[in-house]
């Protein structure tokens, strides 16, 4: 039972074709969630433009679940980042934070979640390529959280994260926005107990103009290679190759 009925939900009954039904019954079932009101999760999925070319009957787009999804999300993300980050100041939260909401992530996870599919758009939108326009997805994938939270609450929004983004955080998906020698560090504490070591294994190029190849070592196990003007940078590139193959494992170990 949803632990949210105090919230005025005056989102449309929502009556759809019995394909378009079938479609949003087998992605429940692909999601592992189970709407209530199964009428919040169509109006999470509902562009504007699919709302004017039906204006005689009960639509609703998702704009107003995508204004209460972004809140949601942003609470989420920061409750999971004070807990799981004790030694990050609030400036480094609130940046890590920044670029978990932002519209290119969000775009990652409604993508890796296939919601493009399931979209349902306007004939003038769907021919201009809406179905896999980067707000739009964003948009949907916040309409979803929201939908989700006033049909079964914040625990189940929780539970959603969990599985398809919070594992993300933990694994440096997001890493751009620090140093990614010090994450990869985090990462192989948290996963490993291995020595982590840079071995620079070429340098090329005229005195004024240096290259330097470098490779991070997890004990024998080569994680990354990095190409730098410094040895710096050529560290902080073999990092961030790092921390993306081990992102890239955990998706398949999942799969």
């Amino acid at each position: 039972m949803s632990t949210n009925k105090r919230v005025n939900d005056k989102s449309a009954k929502t009556v759809l074709p019995a394909a378009v039904r079938k479609k949003f019954e087998e992605l429940q079932e692909r999601l592992e969630v189970r709407f209530e009101n199964v009428s919040l999760l169509y109006n999470a999925f509902t562009h504007s433009s699919y709302v004017n070319e039906h204006r005689g009957k009960k639509y609703s787009d998702n704009e107003r679940l995508e204004f209460l999804g972004d809140a949601v999300l942003e609470l989420a993300v920061s409750q999971y980042l004070f807990a799981t980050e004790p030694n990050k100041t609030e400036g480094e939260l609130t940046k890590l934070r920044a670029a978990i909401v932002c519209e290119p992530s969000l775009v990652t996870f409604s993508t890796e979640l296939n919601f493009g599919e399931y979209i349902l758009l306007g004939k003038g939108e769907e021919l201009t390529g809406g179905r896999t326009r980067p707000a739009l997805l964003a948009d949907v994938f916040e309409a979803f959280i929201g939908a989700l939270y006033l049909d079964q609450g914040f625990d189940v929004s929780i539970d959603f994260l969990e599985r398809t983004v919070f594992p993300k955080i933990g694994l440096g998906a997001f890493s751009h926005v620090m140093d990614y020698k010090s994450r990869l560090q985090e990462i192989v504490q948290q996963t490993n107990h291995g020595q982590l070591n840079y071995r620079i294994v070429e340098e090329s190029g005229p005195a004024h103009a240096k290259k330097f190849l470098t490779y991070v070592q997890l004990g024998e196990t080569k994680l990354g290679e990095g190409v730098g003007r410094s040895k710096k940078e050529a560290e902080q590139e073999a990092a961030r190759q790092a921390i993306q193959q081990l992102l890239d494992e955990h998706k398949k170990e999942e799969s």
